[in-house]
């Protein structure tokens, strides 16, 4: 037992004293925060006192030297920093703490920073006073009655019988939840004069504790915040305090919604047109029961980041946004309410979701709804500051950026007009990488953008090193996106242990634009150029030792991606109108672009798990999807703001779409097919095989309505060369490599269709990362296998508990699932391989990431690429990175006829933070549920700790969905 009372110090926080800075204890920050004690009494925060905690503990400890030495004065500055923030990161949620939260986080800290002995004597005391309180029947009074401080500041009777029928509202139809159980934790955190922000965020934090222990109280915590929203928009609207229950709102969605668009217009943040609607119609068309169906993590991410607001508080509920979204991109339809109806009903079912720049922008005054550029950059001042300036332009309203840089000439390479010398690509790169930065995209997530080089470019090694944390800081690009563009060439090169030659583009100018059997021919007239002596600036290095640099510093760095020139051109159905130069900041698109024209791409996202049956693929039920899915996409073409004049021209010529999945992973489970399987491979195969179908049929479908795309004729298109067809074309440049080429639908006739009628859309699909779409829909990223099965998200919203819902139903089903388990769980980083109770078929079928062989996560992807006309965002997982293993991985994705990869993740040497927290979520407010019998300090969660190539979710990399 401690000698002092570090816990109890933490616990009499009391005159109050202002908030310290992260790095000092003693420095001041927002004041204003509040400790609610066991009592129930609230007291002023005193934050100096968790300092002299932490100092108490480490004395108890070490020894009487511990606090003069200034080792452990530092580590207590910067705990106390840490516990500060997890306290007050989301302050304006609510400045109250109890008591428990305190010593949590303070517990939570100690263990990050593996102080693990003063760790277990905090939790030891934290245990004898939890026992002697208990043993003396000390109990918190229990106040007759509690005021609570209206938004105007008046005191008024807190509600309990009104709290008591939300709480119990929002566990209904729901399996294995107890509202006594949210209710006893709620009150415990109530007080006398609490504000009505902390009221009702009381029972929401209540519920989030408990989703580890099962997954339903993720809904129940989404309807929890639904309420609060209600009180939010209602209150706005109306100027009044207004509040009303789900079932309550069910009668006044139509009136709400019709003051909705008109306070949305009159703040100029909805276009007047929508009021043109039929609004009688399209307000009886609202589903308010739809608000039910969101997990906690969905709501809260819309409720950040998308719905509408004004001067900080929201007004549109969720009904109302996806109703705002269909509109918005009905407006040029003949019978536009009958297509809105069909877009919302689609939208708020989940079965499809536009992406993220759609989402926020349709129906908006200015409705900038793509997802991805992709552009050239010239080799001239006034071309690379134009491209600089397009860039912000583009990136303001939630566009994601790819820009090719090959043309742009080497380091050392002649200026003519000044007779000097070149510094190359990267001092531009980072004029790039901080115009990214200071342009936000409109304050909703940082402005994101990947920069494109030919591997044959004279600056490629310096282009590698742009992300590490050595060297010149003004030749790196910390917050900028890269990927190397590889021709076939330098992989043959690779194999056959060649020499390969590094040219300055102002030298070799036609190689940008050349691919397959013309690139070779012209890049070995020039390495007989400059063998003769003829060529200025050029480099001969061993084609192997440049691509074990490209893969040791993509291990080490987490870049240049690594995407593959020739595929994408050679496949590529509009190669008579130009060349692809690049891919887009999350390497899906594959589209061409020129100094003339800059590339535009529009994403949505079928739920294939919404799409799956006991029995397969509902393959009417997708059929339908991804029809109105497409009508939805070209819309956004007509409909679109342009911010740059090459992006229009681009796109209403091409009309390219990129129509992706998300919840693959889901599917495979609800079909009972682990990811790494030759069944899962033959499912990725006949889905996408699906989805293209009827993808390029509704295109077909759309053209006979409104005409082709401009540019259809000469396109591959036009030949009956459709995606399955081009990969003879890709096989012939290869020298007759086999793909496998199996189909189980009509596609003679389809061609036949295609030929004939033509296509309204140059390009169909592309399968995106969905790393935002799918939290809202409440399923698996894209094609992504599961990481971990029980974890802890951060992006920005804040950190959420996530655990996978079927797993725990096949637990459950089995009898497996207790409190043990979900300590296994944690302990083991969310994986089941290591539990030995589990059963072999649930350990397959619920493998995670890392346990997954990476070549099936290739050979599946290689059966979706036969189908789209784009490419996919394939991120590769490898447990045990080394040299040859990359080398392997990197080979077969090549030789698969991949177009592209995305991130390569990798564990580091520590895995999971391991603490005694119980109960405990992303937020760590601690509650004892009561859910399971009580064992011995149950290991809690956090994140798994990522190595150096990537974090596994990253939230600044959410640019496209």
């Amino acid at each position: 037992m401690l000698p002092m009372s570090p816990s109890l110090e933490a616990e009499r926080a009391g005159a109050h004293a202002p908030v310290p800075h992260a790095t000092s204890p003693s420095s001041a920050a927002t004041p204003g925060y509040q400790v609610i004690r066991r009592n129930g009494a609230v007291t002023p925060f005193d934050a100096s006192k968790i300092a002299v905690a932490l100092t108490k503990a480490f004395l108890a400890v070490e020894g009487g030297n511990a606090a003069a030495s200034r080792r452990v004065h530092d580590i207590i500055e910067e705990l106390t920093g840490q516990i500060l923030g997890g306290l007050t990161r989301r302050a304006d949620a609510g400045r109250t703490f109890h008591i428990e939260d305190i010593q949590d986080q303070v517990e939570l800290a100690l263990m990050r920073s593996e102080h693990h002995k003063v760790a277990r004597a905090y939790v030891l005391y934290r245990e004898e006073r939890a026992r002697e309180r208990a043993a003396a029947k000390v109990a918190p009074p229990v106040a007759p009655s509690l005021s609570m401080v209206a938004a105007d500041g008046a005191r008024v009777p807190l509600d309990m019988a009104r709290l008591q029928a939300v709480v119990r509202e929002a566990t209904d139809g729901l399996a294995d939840v107890s509202a006594e159980t949210i209710l006893t934790e709620t009150q415990r955190n109530l007080y006398d004069g609490i504000s009505q922000d902390e009221l009702a965020l009381a029972p929401i934090l209540a519920a989030r504790t408990l989703i580890e222990t099962e997954p339903n109280y993720a809904r129940v915590s989404a309807r929890l915040l639904a309420d609060k929203l209600r009180r939010e928009a209602l209150s706005f609207l109306d100027g009044r305090p207004a509040q009303a229950t789900q079932a309550e709102m069910a009668a006044r969605y139509r009136d709400y919604f019709r003051a909705y668009l008109k306070r949305g217009i009159a703040e100029e943040l909805i276009d007047p047109e929508l009021a043109r609607f039929d609004l009688d119609e399209i307000a009886g068309a609202l589903l308010p029961e739809r608000d039910l169906q969101f997990d906690y993590l969905g709501l809260q991410t819309l409720y950040d980041r998308y719905f509408l607001h004004a001067r900080g508080t929201r007004f549109e509920l969720p009904q109302a946004f996806f109703m705002r979204v269909a509109m918005g991109l009905a407006l040029r339809e003949i019978d536009r309410e009958a297509r809105a109806i069909e877009f919302y009903r689609l939208l708020s079912s989940f079965d499809f979701m536009a992406s993220t720049p759609t989402l926020f922008n349709a129906g908006t005054l200015r409705p900038q709804l793509s997802s991805c550029f992709l552009t050239t950059v010239a080799d001239d001042l006034d071309g690379i500051f134009k491209a600089i300036k397009d860039n912000a332009l583009l990136a303001k309203y939630s566009g994601g950026l790819g820009n090719d840089w090959t043309q742009v000439r080497g380091l050392g390479a002649h200026i003519k007009g000044t007779n000097g010398e070149s510094q190359g690509v990267v001092p531009f790169l980072k004029v790039a990488n901080d115009t990214a930065i200071a342009v936000n995209q409109g304050g909703k997530r940082k402005g994101a953008v990947c920069a494109y080089l030919e591997t044959w470019h004279v600056d490629i090694e310096e282009f590698l090193d742009l992300r590490k944390n050595t060297g010149d800081d003004r030749r790196r690009t910390h917050d900028m996106n890269t990927a190397n563009w590889v021709p076939d060439l330098f992989l043959e090169r690779v194999e056959a242990d060649g020499p390969w030659t590094l040219f300055s583009p102002d030298e070799t100018p036609d190689l940008h634009d050349l691919t397959g059997a013309a690139f070779k021919v012209a890049y070995e007239a020039y390495e007989a150029r400059a063998a003769r002596g003829e060529m200025k600036v050029f480099r001969q290095l061993r084609a192997i030792d440049l691509w074990r640099r490209m893969l040791t510093l993509l291990f080490e760095t987490g870049h240049p991606w690594i995407t593959f020139k020739d595929p994408c051109n050679i496949r590529s159905p509009q190669g008579h109108v130009g060349v692809v130069h690049s891919s887009n900041l999350c390497t899906e698109i594959t589209l061409n672009t020129s100094e003339d024209e800059v590339a535009v791409c529009n994403l949505g996202s079928v739920n294939l798990l919404a799409h799956v049956t006991p029995d397969g693929l509902d393959r009417e039920r997708l059929a339908q999807t991804v029809r109105t899915a497409m009508r939805m996409l070209d819309n956004v073409i007509d409909i679109n703001f342009y911010t740059i004049p090459e992006a229009r021209r681009s796109n209403l010529r091409h009309r390219p779409v990129g129509l992706g999945i998300m919840g693959f992973q889901d599917a495979l489970q609800a079909l009972r097919i682990p990811y790494g399987s030759e069944a899962a491979v033959r499912f990725a195969d006949a889905s996408m095989e699906a989805v293209s179908f009827h993808a390029i049929g509704a295109s077909c479908d759309l053209a006979d309505e409104r005409g082709r795309y401009p540019s259809f004729e000469g396109s591959l298109w036009s030949q009956g060369v459709l995606p399955i067809d081009s990969l003879d074309l890709l096989s012939e440049a290869r020298g007759g490599a086999d793909f496998d080429r199996s189909s189980t639908l009509d596609w003679d006739g389809l061609r036949a269709r295609v030929t004939t009628t033509g296509l309204r859309n140059s390009n169909c699909m592309a399968i995106a990362p969905t790393a935002t779409i799918s939290n809202i829909c409440g399923v698996s990223q894209s094609i992504e296998p599961a990481y971990q099965n029980l974890f802890v998200k951060s992006n920005m919203s804040g950190d959420f508990t996530v655990v996978n819902a079927a797993l725990v139903r096949d637990l459950k089903a089995r009898g497996l699932w207790d409190e043990v388990m979900v300590s296994d769980l944690k302990y083991y980083d969310g994986s089941v391989g290591s539990i030995d109770r589990i059963p072999d078929d649930l350990k397959a079928l619920y493998a995670t990431a890392f346990e997954i062989e990476p070549a099936w996560l290739i050979e599946a992807a290689a059966r979706r690429q036969k189908w789209i006309d784009q490419a996919q965002s394939l991120n590769l997982y490898v447990a045990n990175p080394s040299g040859r293993k990359l080398d392997e991985t990197y080979r077969l994705a090549w030789r698969r006829g991949l177009k592209t990869t995305y991130y390569l993740r990798s564990r580091s040497a520590t895995h999971v933070e391991k603490s005694t927290l119980k109960g405990t979520d992303g937020k760590l407010n601690a509650v004892a549920s009561g859910a399971f019998p009580a064992v011995a300090a149950p290991i809690s969660l956090a994140e798994s700790a990522f190595g150096p190539a990537c974090s596994i979710d990253d939230p600044d990399c959410e640019a496209c969905q």
